[in-house]
């Protein structure tokens, strides 16, 4: 009795260290999420610079 015991705890803890499947774990790609900046930013600084050779040429 004792052995038949012992085969059926054995035989329990057995099959649930096989849970789950041979496939591969499926990852989602990372969002990366870009700041853009304003269009004023780009303007300004090329015109800025104008203004400056401009006063510094008159």
């Amino acid at each position: 009795m004792k052995k038949l015991a012992l085969a059926a705890a054995l035989s329990v803890a057995a099959t649930t260290a096989f849970a789950g499947n041979m496939a591969e774990p499926v990852m989602e790609p990372e969002v990366i999420v870009e700041d853009t900046s304003s269009s004023n930013g780009g303007i300004l600084v090329p015109l800025f610079f104008l203004v400056l050779v401009a006063a510094a040429a008159s």
